[in-house]
């Protein structure tokens, strides 16, 4: 049987066969392939209304038109006192028809800065562009961001394109196959509606419009996803059945690498596609430009795909046909029909391919597969660097179950290769320099990765994956429920858990004795602060409790120490002796990526490896104490990945 939703596609494509017109008004120009239309404000080029499936406008008409769909970034620099930076809406000056034919129209929307701007907007040249053709149900944006030799130095701290959407119409919302919902309303969230929580973004509703949302916490932060992960999301109206989506076929101009954090949707109706963000990161995800500095990079091209139900029906194939879409944008990367030079056809590109082995002798002998590794593409830097790199390209890919893996389309310029493998702790980079060119392919040898390691594991804690999801995470008090998350893969998104610490360790911190305690039920997933009566908080010491038989007093032990995550934290490492000043070792002062509060399971990833002499250490019963010192916030804290006890080496 041929799906109502086919039928409607087919039918489209039937009108579309017109082709693409471009509708000059006053202040306004029209994209219209006969599927949809897209009307942009000019010359400030933000999307003021999409028409489609009988729709007037998808985007919310009560926002003023600036504040429908743009793109934006929060920037500082010389003069700029606000703390978090001034928000830069990008409206443009200038707008320029690139391209118009019955097949495609690009539009150019552009800003040139010059020092009478300075202190009002980014010191940068902005090209906005949009996209329209005659065949797809959707339209693309893209954008160039340029800094010229001779301009003031500057900090970007996000950049995004947005949309507003119309909140009569779009009430679903989906991310991921298990991330869908129907949401409350904005307004909702309004004061007579809700009650803050412990920060503006988490609030409680307590009289929602819809009785069905009454007792949720509604957090735009529970829906962050991982870059690799954000492939396509959007929101459904139900009457007609419609969806608007945002489908991102490559993440190589994100920044930080295939873990890296983003905001997707939340209740607005709001769709995101964050580019480059410090959430989950903190500072040192700032992209700085230094005085002078050229600088140029192309974010997008980002696809806004739209789809409908004919005559009703299920209203979950449109998500079933926007992933299908998202496939085939991905297979068509890099799309040749963009007109700027700044982006690189696929005949401009280059090739990349090889095999990744992990030798660990206290593992297996022999070299093994590094099945499943993550593998990149990034900059020249130190190890481990792509995870705080943000101002060029990163492109990355997995390894198959027997090591190999292959890039193509790799964009002209110098890189490193990079790689961690899940199982196994610490950074791969491959030390020779991989320039890409036009039509090249390198192929490289087995490429051998050795984890640090110095001797035979004693013991050892978690899985070595980058993320806290492995520990025990509890649940929610029950006055904070995301129904979402409820029975979910991804408990940890509830609201408030940090809290839940104190409830389950009311007298004493948690304590893990090696052999005997489960890592799944006993290690608490975060180590946070301990609220005291007075609405003052505490750090916290935990303890691990294990035994060694055969102690060799002159050998040298090694703790090795992977966080998954670290927020204005320092943890400093005892071994039978808690309160010994200096410690072993101490990590300093680390971290602000809020990703406790931000409900995430992982940030920034560290790896310390601490020298633990044996004359320290007794035969028999021994105690190794990690204390989280800073204690201000509920919100200090640390997340571990992995830890492990090695001996001396044999």
């Amino acid at each position: 049987m041929i799906s109502l939703l086919y039928l409607l596609v087919s039918a489209q494509w039937l009108v579309s066969s017109l082709g693409v017109q471009l509708i000059n008004q006053d202040k306004h120009v029209v994209m219209d392939n006969g599927i949809l239309q897209v009307t942009l404000s000019n010359p400030q080029g933000h999307v003021t209304g999409i028409q489609y499936n009988g729709i007037e406008n998808l985007l919310e008409v009560n926002n003023r038109e600036s504040n429908r769909g743009y793109w934006d970034l929060v920037w500082s620099g010389d003069g700029i006192k606000r703390k978090k930076g001034l928000l830069d809406r990008i409206e443009a000056t200038n707008f320029t028809v690139i391209e118009q034919n019955e097949e495609q129209v690009e539009l150019s929307f552009t800003r040139t800065w010059d020092s009478s701007l300075e202190g009002k907007v980014v010191p940068l040249k902005i090209d906005k562009r949009f996209v329209m053709r005659s065949g797809p149900s959707g339209f693309y944006t893209y954008a160039i961001f340029e800094h010229l030799q001779g301009w003031p130095a500057i900090s970007i701290g996000n950049i995004r394109m947005a949309f507003k959407l119309n909140k009569d119409k779009l009430h679903y919302m989906a991310i991921a196959d298990n991330r869908k919902r129907f949401m409350p309303l904005p307004d909702d969230r309004l004061s007579n509606r809700s009650q803050v929580l412990a920060f503006p973004e988490a609030v409680l509703l307590v009289n929602p419009i819809e009785p069905q949302f009454r007792g949720e916490v509604d957090d735009k932060y529970q829906y962050s996803s991982e870059s690799k992960d954000i492939r396509v999301h959007g929101w459904i109206c139900r009457n007609p059945a419609t969806g608007l989506w945002q489908i991102t076929p490559s993440n190589e101009f994100r920044s930080a690498g295939p873990v890296k954090q983003y905001i997707t949707s939340h209740v607005g109706p709001t769709s995101l596609n964050v580019l480059h963000s410090t959430h989950y990161a903190g500072a040192d995800l700032i992209l700085n430009i230094e005085d002078g500095e050229p600088w140029k990079k192309v974010f997008g091209p980002i696809f806004v795909y739209l789809n409908s139900l004919s005559h009703g029906g299920d209203f979950q194939k449109l998500w079933e046909d926007a992933n299908k879409q998202m496939m085939t944008e991905v297979q068509g990367w890099p799309p040749n029909f963009l007109a700027s030079k700044d982006f690189p056809k696929s005949d401009q590109r280059g090739n990349v391919s090889g095999r990744i082995v992990v030798h660990d002798r206290y593992v297996n002998d022999k070299s093994i597969p590094a099945k499943g590794a993550y593998v990149g593409l990034a900059p020249p830097g130190d190890v481990g660097s792509w995870q705080i790199e943000c101002k060029s390209y990163q492109f990355w890919t997995s390894a198959n179950e027997d090591g190999y893996f292959s890039f193509n389309n790799i964009r002209p310029g110098n890189y490193n290769l990079y790689a961690f493998v899940p199982g196994f702790i610490g950074d791969y980079k491959y030390d020779n320099v991989i320039a890409i060119s036009p039509g090249s392919q390198a192929n490289l040898d087995d490429l051998v990765y050795e984890p640090p390691r110095d001797g035979p594991t004693i013991w050892e804690i978690g899985i070595p994956d980058r993320s806290a999801a492995e520990f025990f995470v509890p649940d929610p008090n029950p006055k904070y429920i995301n129904k979402l998350y409820v029975n979910h893969p991804d408990r940890f998104r509830q609201y408030g858990l940090w809290e839940r610490y104190a409830e389950l360790y009311p007298d004493e911190d948690l304590v893990y004795s090696v052999g005997v305690s489960d890592y799944r039920k006993d290690w608490f997933f975060a180590q946070v602060t301990r609220k005291k009566d007075n609405n003052t908080y505490r750090g916290t010491t935990w303890q691990i409790k294990f035994k060694i038989d055969n102690l060799d007093e002159n050998g040298t032990y090694k703790l090795r120490l992977a966080l998954a995550t670290a927020n204005v934290a320092q943890l400093r490492v005892g071994v039978n002796e808690p309160s010994k000043n200096p410690p072993l070792f101490s990590t300093g002062i680390i971290g602000k990526d809020n990703t406790i509060a931000r409900h995430g399971i992982h940030g920034l990833y560290y790896l310390y490896n601490v020298s633990v002499p044996g004359s320290l250490l007794l035969k028999g019963n021994n105690t190794i104490f990690l204390t989280q010192t800073e204690s201000i916030s509920p919100f200090q804290g640390i997340m571990y990945d992995y830890i492990r006890l090695e001996g001396p080496p044999t």
